[in-house]
């Protein structure tokens, strides 16, 4: 019995080897054209789970003819960082470089990462991160502009299924696994090669002949890659406020789907979706915000799952409203406008006028107790008068459903 894992007997040797990925790989793509120059180059790579960071991280190493060392940031102490710099200075007058891969680099503290930052800027250590948060709030500035930032893309299912189809028959155990088999575990992969690496070795070791069954017994119950506090929370609830104001009720529904599923509260959803009402709908559809304002009230008396039915009725109703930022965009030219004119004073015209001595001055002067009463002068401080507050012209069409 072979007791490497099988994820670590079929990682790739080569940027060949790397399956999907074509976006950075390729004749003309940034990885590639790296390893051509031979010229090392100080990277961060990120990326969803189970995409091949780590893989690419040594295969760039090998190419670099680097000695390679890796670090975890959720284990690395002080003692560790000042180690790998010892060992580089070794490196060093042998000649040889260092690439030093830290994974989950977002996890090291501001602290950590100016340890490392003399040392990459003197080139004595090649310096490769692996991160799944965005590394423009997780990496301090420096490292960043002093590294390339690379978008290791998510696997597609087809991605998955080449990795499982490529080990199956390195094993050699075709005749034991069905394809509706290979299906199911790249479907539940969640694009993690890693993961269905994994099913499919546990698969293979709980019987003879893989079908279905057998992979939902080794696999479990999958739950969907969703970090609350991190991008995919993002990501998600960015896609479905977007997908709203593009009014495609089909892609509404399916991130509200995905949400839900994940177990994203659903009242910060709700809050989302009030906001959405008066900035995006806004004029066009006033009735938009109370409507909001009753989901989200529903979703504190009801809750789930009966909620998940309130959600995806309200939203629905938001995607196919007709849309208008005219009140938003009312509102941020009056801020800024107000904030540029602060110290302008109101005019005497529009002032109260309590005591005969202001009267005679005219605070006040014109105006009438009546309602729907119009003074026929500005009704803007001096420095504010001829600006076009609300309804000005912008750059898109506010009205476009």
């Amino acid at each position: 019995m072979n007791r490497i894992p099988l994820a670590e007997r079929m990682r790739p040797q080569s940027l060949d080897e790397v399956i999907g990925q074509d976006a950075i790989i390729g004749d003309g793509k940034i990885l590639t054209e790296i390893v051509k120059k031979g010229e090392p180059v100080n990277l961060i790579f990120w990326g969803p789970p189970g995409t091949g960071k780590t893989t690419l991280a040594r295969i760039l190493a090998r190419e670099y003819k680097a000695d390679f060392v890796e670090l975890s940031a959720v284990t690395a102490k002080k003692k560790d960082i000042e180690d790998v710099v010892e060992r580089a200075r070794v490196n060093w007058n042998l000649q040889t470089r260092t690439v030093l891969f830290v994974d989950e680099i977002h996890r090291f503290n501001k602290a950590q990462q100016d340890a490392f930052l003399p040392h990459v800027e003197s080139g004595l250590i090649i310096l490769i991160g692996a991160t799944t948060e965005n590394p423009s709030f997780e990496v301090i500035s420096p490292l960043i502009s002093r590294s390339r930032v690379v978008i290791v893309s998510a696997l597609k299912k087809s991605d998955i299924l080449e990795v499982l189809k490529r080990a199956v028959k390195t094993e050699k155990v075709e005749s034991r696994i069905s394809n509706d088999a290979l299906e199911l575990i790249a479907e539940l992969s969640g694009g993690d090669a890693r993961s269905a690496l994994g099913d499919l070795e546990l698969s293979l070791s709980l019987a003879d002949k893989v079908d279905t069954e057998v992979v939902k017994t080794a696999a479990g119950k999958k739950m969907p890659i969703y970090d609350k506090s991190g991008d995919y929370h993002y990501d998600n609830i960015s896609a479905f406020i977007k997908s709203m104001r593009g009014s495609d009720v089909d892609a509404t529904l399916y991130y509200l789907a995905r949400m839900v599923i994940s177990g994203e509260d659903p009242k910060f959803i709700a809050r989302r979706m009030v906001i959405f009402a008066s900035e995006d709908i806004g004029l066009a559809g006033n009735g938009a915000l109370n409507l909001a304002v009753s989901c989200f009230q529903a979703i504190e008396r009801v809750g789930m799952p009966e909620g998940e039915i309130i959600l995806s009725h309200v939203a629905v109703v938001l995607a196919k409203a007709r849309k208008s930022r005219e009140s938003y965009d009312g509102w941020a030219r009056a801020k800024a406008l107000a904030q540029k004119t602060m110290g302008s004073p109101v005019p005497i015209h529009l002032r109260n006028a309590p005591t005969k001595l202001m009267k005679e001055l005219g605070f006040g002067e014109g105006q009438k107790w009546e309602a729907g009463f119009h003074l026929d002068k500005s009704y803007l401080p001096e420095d504010a008068r001829g600006q076009k507050i609300f309804g000005a012209p912008s750059n898109y069409d506010h009205n476009k459903s």
